[in-house]
């Protein structure tokens, strides 16, 4: 019953359930690649490979490191991070292009690996945006009470499928994983909550040709390895993605003013720069790891997201976005106060 004198829309509780960064992890593997190392290796040179890409140098997975072992690993630093054990995890989403297995999934691998054997783990494949899909996934589940806390994993080995000849693709790619805890936790339904605020996504399967992987086992039978148009992915990267960017402030109802750090896909320099300029993003709120990471796919955001976290620069209640474009063409972007 409304008391006397309340206004029905003051007596209206707007609060919501808000999807918590509790922590965040990553990892690389043993072994680094500098481009001195890919001279031997290919016809290029480290200045090419620095003023077309801004890389110097990216990590390579050895045998014994699986997508699923780099995800394990970074999972358990994300859940020492957050200060919490495996088992109060109920859900493990893992992006990822580079499955261990045709199946099971790499997430069922990885719950196993931490000893979990509640809850649901499945993967999801968006290319480069998985990990904000994967965000965006594991949000809905905490936001519908199904579930508590979520690993949020991108884990990829991206050197299984490249072509090692082919020096226009082999020196831009790296393998890595990256993880975050979200825990559902009630917000006043502001945008001053902290969590997850709004995730915006997109894609256009026109543009297959642009970006893709030539096999699969429903096709050719076999892995296959990568192909890409690097002019046209740079072109519709600069261009198509303002939308998800746009939205996304006008969706929370916060303004690009108010925006702390953007942390967008680590996959080249030069596209990166011209999408924070083309968006008005001053070029000091923008955490920049490509240099010596290179592009690792799903992996590359949680991997920039550790590195900002751990050196000081993203602090409790920063608002902070992550925003991708990957092969399909998939985009999307997710506003999170940290």
């Amino acid at each position: 019953m409304i008391p006397s004198g309340t206004r029905p829309e003051e007596s209206i509780t707007l609060k919501r359930i808000r999807s918590v960064v509790r922590g965040v992890g990553s990892y690389l593997p043993r072994r680094k690649l500098t481009n001195q190392d890919l001279e031997k290796m290919v016809d290029t040179t480290h200045e090419w490979i620095v003023q077309r890409t801004g890389i110097e140098q990216r990590y390579i997975a050895d045998e014994d490191e699986t997508t699923s072992v780099l995800g394990i690993k970074a999972a358990e630093a994300a859940l020492t991070d957050a200060g919490l054990t495996a088992q109060d995890i109920d859900l493990v989403v893992c992006a990822t292009s580079t499955p261990d297995h045709t199946f099971p999934s790499t997430a069922t691998m990885i719950q196993n690996g931490l000893g979990i054997t509640h809850g649901a783990a499945f993967d999801l494949q968006a290319v480069c945006t998985g990990f904000v899909y994967a965000v965006a996934t594991a949000d809905k589940f905490l936001q519908s009470g199904s579930h508590k806390r979520a690993l949020v994993i991108g884990a990829e080995t991206f050197s299984r499928i490249l072509d090692w000849n082919d020096r226009t693709t082999c020196v831009l790619f790296g393998d890595g994983a990256g993880a975050l805890v979200l825990e559902a936790q009630e917000g006043e339904g502001a945008p001053t909550d902290r969590g997850v605020l709004t995730s915006q996504l997109r894609s256009d399967g026109r543009y297959r040709d642009k970006l893709y992987v030539d096999g699969g086992p429903g096709s050719t039978k076999t892995t296959g390895v990568l192909k890409m148009e690097g002019k046209e992915v740079f072109k519709f990267a600069v261009g198509m993605v303002t939308d998800v960017v746009k939205d996304a402030f006008t969706a929370s109802g916060t303004t690009p003013e108010e925006l702390k750090w953007f942390v967008p896909h680590q996959a080249n320099k030069r596209i990166i720069t011209a999408s924070a300029d083309k968006l008005g993003i001053a070029p000091e709120k923008v955490v920049i790891t490509v240099d010596r990471h290179g592009n690792t796919s799903a992996a590359s955001i949680p991997l920039a997201l550790d590195v900002a976290r751990k050196d000081g620069r993203i602090k409790d209640g920063d608002l902070v976005m992550i925003e991708a474009i990957g092969g399909g063409f998939t985009w999307g972007s997710a506003l999170i106060r940290w």
